[in-house]
């Protein structure tokens, strides 16, 4: 089971990039991903979640109305849409596998997903 990050980079306040979290070596569809971010000297955060159907979709407050979360099981990949980039969105982003699987309602519990990727950065300045 393994999850690969990429799509970061440097952009501007206001800038958008799109992140990509890649599953080998099992099937995506069974199992909520999500999005998780960790700044320097900072705790690991929830940022966003899709159940394994798509159907449900979970956000944290402070990236509300500016993420969008998707996921592509054909292509056994989830996308972070990331717009109106800010500053204090800069972090290392890591995408990560629901240890339950078949979950209605997904969450953004950092303690519910197994981690494993080396993440991607995100920094956001001017």
């Amino acid at each position: 089971l393994q999850l690969v990050e990429s799509g970061g980079g440097l952009v501007q306040p206001g800038g958008s990039l799109r992140l990509s979290c890649a599953a080998s070596g099992f099937t995506l569809g069974s199992n909520s991903i999500g999005w998780f971010r960790q700044a320097p000297g900072k705790e690991r955060e929830g940022v966003s979640c899709i159940s394994g159907l798509g159907r449900s979709t979970n956000y944290a407050d402070s990236v509300k109305g500016r993420f969008t979360i998707s996921r592509d099981n054909d292509k056994n990949t989830v996308y972070l849409q990331m717009n109106n980039l800010k500053p204090e969105d800069t972090a290392v982003y890591y995408c990560a596998a629901d240890r339950l699987l078949f979950v209605t309602f997904c969450t953004i519990d950092p303690g519910r997903y197994e981690f494993g990727g080396q993440g991607t950065t995100v920094t956001v300045s001017s």
